[in-house]
């Protein structure tokens, strides 16, 4: 990990760590309002969301409009051994955190799904930039996820607004995304 990225993500760590529980709550539906309108989320059939942290972006009420308006809904499943992010159909969202993989809702259950039949894949991070790049937690799943050839789907980025920077550090291992989304409003990324 490079000197600048473990720098940014202990700041924007941080950041997250001083918001409230309700300021994350009120500015996550403002957000997943904004995501829930755009015509990928509306065209899609199979949406790939995230089981959000407590200091993340919560992901729930656009989960619940995926589920209202007749979409399929996948999730990230890690399986640390081989070291990989599978994506398995959801149909509740009480799915506890994995101690053993930093706290993360991990759901035991579901289908997996092929990475080819999602429409459409919200990614979480920590930080993206106007171009697309995202910095995320450092264990490279979304981007060998992101990097599998059979993968149509579009990716927005969901986060913050304090969380989209000028610029965030790349590698080249890095998988960009199309857009982002935050509570205020849908970016469209230039590669």
């Amino acid at each position: 990990m490079t000197g600048a990225k473990k720098q940014l993500r202990t700041e924007l760590k941080r950041r997250l760590a001083e918001m409230s529980a309700e300021e994350i709550d009120r500015q996550s539906r403002i957000a997943c309002e904004h995501l829930t309108q755009t015509d990928g989320f509306r065209k899609a059939a199979m949406v790939m969301l995230f089981l959000s942290m407590p200091q993340e972006i919560d992901t729930a009420a656009a989960i619940e409009s995926a589920w209202k308006s007749g979409k399929r809904v996948v999730v990230p499943r890690i399986d640390r051994h081989p070291r990989r992010m599978v994506a398995v159909e959801i149909h509740r969202l009480d799915h506890a955190p994995d101690p053993a993989i930093s706290g993360l809702r991990n759901p035991t259950e579901g289908t997996e799904t092929p990475i080819g039949r999602i429409d459409l894949i919200v990614a979480p991070g920590l930080g993206f930039d106007r171009r697309g790049n995202r910095l995320g937690r450092g264990g490279a799943y979304y981007d060998r996820f992101l990097a599998d050839p059979e993968r149509k789907a579009a990716v927005i980025g969901f986060g913050f607004a304090f969380q989209v920077l000028d610029e965030v550090p790349t590698d080249q291992h890095d998988r960009p995304v199309d857009a982002i989304v935050t509570e205020h409003g849908f970016i469209a990324c230039g590669k």
